[in-house]
Protein backbone atom coordinates (compact mmCIF):
# COMPACT_ATOMS: atom_id res chain seq x y z
CA UNK A 1 0.00 0.00 0.00
CA UNK A 2 1.14 3.42 -0.96
CA UNK A 3 0.01 6.55 1.05
CA UNK A 4 0.79 10.07 0.14
CA UNK A 5 3.37 12.48 1.81
CA UNK A 6 0.51 14.28 3.67
CA UNK A 7 0.45 11.34 6.29
CA UNK A 8 3.87 11.53 6.87
CA UNK A 9 3.51 15.40 7.33
CA UNK A 10 0.10 15.16 9.61
CA UNK A 11 1.64 12.66 12.32
CA UNK A 12 4.79 14.59 12.27
CA UNK A 13 2.30 17.35 12.95
CA UNK A 14 0.78 15.93 15.22
CA UNK A 15 3.79 15.01 17.57
CA UNK A 16 4.84 18.28 17.37
CA UNK A 17 1.60 19.83 19.09
CA UNK A 18 1.61 16.87 21.11
CA UNK A 19 4.81 18.54 22.44
CA UNK A 20 3.56 22.64 22.75
CA UNK A 21 1.97 23.95 25.65
CA UNK A 22 -1.79 23.96 26.38
CA UNK A 23 -4.08 26.73 24.43
CA UNK A 24 -0.80 27.21 22.29
CA UNK A 25 -1.72 26.94 18.50
CA UNK A 26 1.09 26.39 15.81
CA UNK A 27 0.13 27.91 12.33
CA UNK A 28 0.40 26.15 9.61
CA UNK A 29 3.45 28.24 7.92
CA UNK A 30 5.57 27.83 10.88
CA UNK A 31 5.34 23.75 10.25
CA UNK A 32 5.87 24.06 6.50
CA UNK A 33 8.94 26.33 7.33
CA UNK A 34 10.30 24.07 10.06
CA UNK A 35 10.12 20.98 7.42
CA UNK A 36 10.66 22.99 4.52
CA UNK A 37 6.91 22.29 3.01
CA UNK A 38 4.93 24.00 1.21
CA UNK A 39 2.37 26.01 2.84
CA UNK A 40 -0.30 25.65 0.72
CA UNK A 41 -0.46 21.71 0.60
CA UNK A 42 0.71 21.52 4.23
CA UNK A 43 -2.55 23.77 5.03
CA UNK A 44 -4.70 21.25 3.23
CA UNK A 45 -3.60 18.22 4.84
CA UNK A 46 -4.15 19.57 8.68
CA UNK A 47 -7.29 21.15 7.58
CA UNK A 48 -8.37 17.52 6.62
CA UNK A 49 -7.53 16.83 10.39
CA UNK A 50 -9.60 19.41 11.39
CA UNK A 51 -12.47 18.04 9.65
CA UNK A 52 -11.66 14.60 11.14
CA UNK A 53 -11.92 16.07 14.75
CA UNK A 54 -8.07 15.17 15.82
CA UNK A 55 -6.88 19.10 15.56
CA UNK A 56 -8.45 22.08 16.00
CA UNK A 57 -8.05 25.64 14.47
CA UNK A 58 -7.89 29.18 15.84
CA UNK A 59 -8.03 32.00 13.93
CA UNK A 60 -6.64 35.37 14.17
CA UNK A 61 -2.63 36.30 14.40
CA UNK A 62 -1.84 34.24 17.21
CA UNK A 63 -3.63 31.29 15.63
CA UNK A 64 -2.77 28.02 14.11
CA UNK A 65 -3.44 24.62 14.91
CA UNK A 66 -3.55 22.37 18.16
CA UNK A 67 -4.26 19.11 19.06
CA UNK A 68 -8.11 18.69 19.70
CA UNK A 69 -7.86 15.55 21.62
CA UNK A 70 -5.13 14.28 23.97
CA UNK A 71 -2.40 12.57 22.10
CA UNK A 72 -2.79 8.84 23.84
CA UNK A 73 -6.45 9.32 22.25
CA UNK A 74 -5.14 9.75 18.57
CA UNK A 75 -4.11 6.47 16.45
CA UNK A 76 -1.54 6.16 13.84
CA UNK A 77 -4.41 5.02 11.81
CA UNK A 78 -6.83 8.22 12.99
CA UNK A 79 -4.32 10.11 10.74
CA UNK A 80 -3.93 8.34 8.14
CA UNK A 81 -7.74 7.69 7.65
CA UNK A 82 -8.03 10.96 8.31
CA UNK A 83 -5.96 11.98 5.03
CA UNK A 84 -6.38 9.02 3.06
CA UNK A 85 -9.83 8.30 3.10
CA UNK A 86 -11.67 5.17 4.50
CA UNK A 87 -11.19 3.13 1.27
CA UNK A 88 -10.61 -0.25 1.89
CA UNK A 89 -6.78 -0.69 0.01
CA UNK A 90 -7.95 -3.75 -2.35
CA UNK A 91 -11.44 -3.80 -4.19
CA UNK A 92 -12.17 -6.82 -5.31
CA UNK A 93 -13.65 -6.47 -8.76
CA UNK A 94 -14.87 -10.39 -9.16
CA UNK A 95 -12.84 -10.87 -12.01
CA UNK A 96 -13.74 -14.86 -11.27
CA UNK A 97 -17.04 -14.20 -12.45
CA UNK A 98 -15.46 -13.95 -15.99
CA UNK A 99 -13.34 -16.78 -15.91
CA UNK A 100 -14.27 -20.54 -17.13
CA UNK A 101 -16.59 -21.99 -15.15
CA UNK A 102 -17.29 -18.37 -13.12
CA UNK A 103 -20.70 -17.46 -11.84
CA UNK A 104 -21.51 -13.63 -12.20
CA UNK A 105 -24.20 -14.09 -9.32
CA UNK A 106 -21.59 -15.19 -6.70
CA UNK A 107 -19.93 -12.71 -4.10
CA UNK A 108 -16.60 -12.90 -4.55
CA UNK A 109 -15.39 -10.21 -2.24
CA UNK A 110 -16.05 -13.03 0.38
CA UNK A 111 -15.41 -16.47 -1.35
CA UNK A 112 -12.61 -15.66 -3.09
CA UNK A 113 -8.90 -16.62 -1.36
CA UNK A 114 -7.34 -13.46 -3.55
CA UNK A 115 -9.56 -11.32 -2.01
CA UNK A 116 -10.06 -12.82 1.54
CA UNK A 117 -5.83 -12.59 2.38
CA UNK A 118 -6.16 -9.57 1.10
CA UNK A 119 -8.91 -8.62 3.39
CA UNK A 120 -6.82 -10.27 5.92
CA UNK A 121 -3.55 -8.14 5.22
CA UNK A 122 -5.45 -4.68 5.49
CA UNK A 123 -7.34 -5.70 8.36
CA UNK A 124 -3.81 -6.56 10.49
CA UNK A 125 -2.56 -3.22 8.81
CA UNK A 126 -5.37 -1.08 10.38
CA UNK A 127 -5.25 -2.82 13.77
CA UNK A 128 -1.35 -2.40 14.39
CA UNK A 129 -1.95 1.26 12.97
CA UNK A 130 -4.57 1.68 15.47
CA UNK A 131 -2.61 0.49 18.43
CA UNK A 132 -0.08 3.39 18.17
CA UNK A 133 -0.80 6.49 19.25
CA UNK A 134 0.90 10.11 18.33
CA UNK A 135 1.40 9.90 22.15
CA UNK A 136 3.33 6.60 21.88
CA UNK A 137 5.25 7.98 18.93
CA UNK A 138 6.45 11.33 20.86
CA UNK A 139 7.62 9.35 23.72
CA UNK A 140 9.57 6.97 21.42
CA UNK A 141 11.28 10.26 19.79
CA UNK A 142 12.17 11.73 23.00
CA UNK A 143 13.89 8.72 24.52
CA UNK A 144 16.19 7.89 21.87
CA UNK A 145 16.20 11.78 21.14
CA UNK A 146 16.18 13.88 24.22
CA UNK A 147 16.73 16.98 23.01
CA UNK A 148 13.97 17.24 19.99
CA UNK A 149 11.12 18.11 22.33
CA UNK A 150 12.57 21.58 23.45
CA UNK A 151 14.32 22.04 19.74
CA UNK A 152 10.72 21.34 18.31
CA UNK A 153 8.90 23.50 20.82
CA UNK A 154 11.58 26.61 20.88
CA UNK A 155 11.33 26.54 17.01
CA UNK A 156 7.30 26.15 16.78
CA UNK A 157 6.87 28.43 19.27
CA UNK A 158 9.91 30.86 20.44
CA UNK A 159 8.33 29.39 24.11
CA UNK A 160 11.61 27.60 26.41
CA UNK A 161 10.72 24.06 27.12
Amino acid sequence: MKMGQGVEWGLHSCVNMSWTPPGEAVSSARLAEFYKLPAAYLNKQLQALVRAGILSSVSGPRGGFSLARRPEKISVLDVVLAIEGNDDAFRCEGILGNAPGGNMDADYARTCLISQAMRHAEVTWRTELSRQSVAGIAQSIERRFPEARGNTVNQLTGARF
